[in-house]
């Protein structure tokens, strides 16, 4: 049965082109889903990956483990050793799941894939349903997990047991002869997934013969409901998305629950985990009672919500500041970007005062003028890049080439004119390159 659910979601959920590898924890799951894979002989499988978080005091043997079952099935195996953080207000069960998916990701680049295989089952997706009912979550929560969904850092993840019961799993397991580890935490419950699963679970199954059945079927429903809201965000999309920004008119004209819906959208379109009810509400009444440019931005989710112009845009947060030394001989990498150097005759900064002068590259502080032609009077620099048209966050992100206190050069604005380059003479030239986020 296993190995023909597996057959099946290969063929149903994977194209021709994909390659996938498999997460390996070496717990009964993971190595139940790895010998079904096995069997299936499928070309486009290119190996396992083994996360060695350092937390239990097991983790060598379970990388050593998976070393062995996967030498005895000819099997290529990266063991990643990370590092957990042990963040402020943040569970070690949250971190650890972060930084493993992190790692599961390089290890897919590594390996030239594009999918990665997760031995998540039906019992699992009944779990992750009473998970997001205790917070409250919406359709797209109570949806649980999918067979196979991709994210914004280009990998896909595939679920091909989602329909396999953590009987049929056993049974599989006893069958094939399979060994495997198993993580003492799982008997904690004082972890809430455990909790549900020893305690809420065997409650139900007492009222219910089949508690994790029908609860996967739920969540199947909650499923197509994310999809019908999304149809319908999409429809109202039409005339206020651009493909990368909101209209802010278009939100407050809307009825509440359609503007809540279309910018809970947006921010999934944008590559953003859906926010609270709460602060979802919260979002949407800054958003349309802004009136100014600057002042309405949020962080969410490691990036920024804002306002400009009327438009809603995602965008990166601006960068801690920075003060970096440059001779003018080569490219500047900064936190947020590169900034290049070219050079071209009678363009740029005059290469020959470079050498006689000392120059930074740092981050605005405010206050600082500027002239853009011996024509132009010198004026406030944060005039002259807000008629430019440049969103504030850009203008906080552009970096400044000083020559003490004096701004010399601005990426996308032009060089100042007491620096400019002769006609004829040597110039350096600058792109500005910010990173993408």
């Amino acid at each position: 049965m296993i190995r023909a659910a597996v057959a099946d979601s290969l063929a149903a959920q994977l194209a021709p082109d994909d390659c996938f590898i498999v997460a390996l924890s070496g717990g009964r799951d993971s190595v139940v889903l790895l010998d079904a894979l096995v069997a299936t002989q499928d070309p486009r499988m290119r190996g396992a990956a083994h996360v060695h978080h350092g937390i239990s005091p097991n983790a060598d043997a379970w990388a050593a483990f998976c070393e062995q079952i996967c030498r005895g099935r000819d099997v290529p195996l990266r063991v990643h050793r990370v590092a957990v953080p042990r963040a402020p207000q943040s569970s070690l069960e949250s971190e650890a799941r972060h930084v493993r998916y992190a790692a599961l990701v390089e290890a897919a680049r590594a390996c030239d894939a594009t999918v990665v295989a997760l031995a998540h089952h039906r019992d699992d997706q009944a779990e992750t349903l009473l998970l997001q009912l205790l917070r409250g979550a919406g359709p797209r929560g109570l949806a649980a997990m999918p067979k196979i969904r991709g994210d914004a850092r280009g990998v896909r993840w595939w679920r091909p047991l989602l329909d396999v019961s953590r009987a049929d799993i056993d049974a599989y397991a006893t069958e094939h002869g399979l060994a495997w580890v198993d993580d003492e935490s799982n008997a904690s419950v004082h972890h809430a997934r455990n909790a549900i699963r020893h305690t809420v679970m065997p409650a139900l199954a007492a009222v219910s013969g089949n508690p994790a059945a029908t609860l996967a079927r739920a969540a199947a429903h909650q499923a197509e409901s994310a999809r019908l809201a999304d149809d319908l965000a999409a429809i109202d999309s039409r005339e206020a998305f651009d493909g990368s920004t909101l209209s802010q008119v278009a939100l407050y004209r809307m009825a509440g629950h359609r503007a809540r819906n279309l910018l809970r959208w947006f921010l999934h379109a944008r590559g953003l985990p859906a926010p609270s009810s709460a602060r979802l509400a919260a979002m949407l009444d800054q958003l349309r009672a802004s009136r100014g440019d600057a002042m309405t931005r949020f962080a969410h989710a490691g990036m920024e919500v804002g306002v400009y112009r009327g438009r809603i845009y995602v965008h990166a947060c601006p960068p801690a500041p920075y003060d970096v030394p440059w001779d003018g001989a080569c490219d500047v990498d900064l936190p947020h970007g590169v900034l290049r150097i070219a050079h071209a005759e009678g363009q740029g900064i005059d290469a020959l005062r470079i050498r006689h002068a000392a120059f930074h590259v740092r981050s605005r502080g405010g206050g600082e003028r500027f002239q853009v032609a011996a024509n132009r009077p010198r004026r406030a620099l944060k005039s002259i890049l807000q008629d430019a048209g440049i969103p504030p966050w850009q203008r906080e992100a552009l970096p400044l080439v000083v020559c003490g206190d004096e701004v010399v050069a601005v990426p996308g604005i032009g060089v100042d004119a007491s620096w400019q380059a002769p006609e004829g003479a040597r110039g350096i030239v600058l792109t500005w390159m910010p990173r993408a986020r």
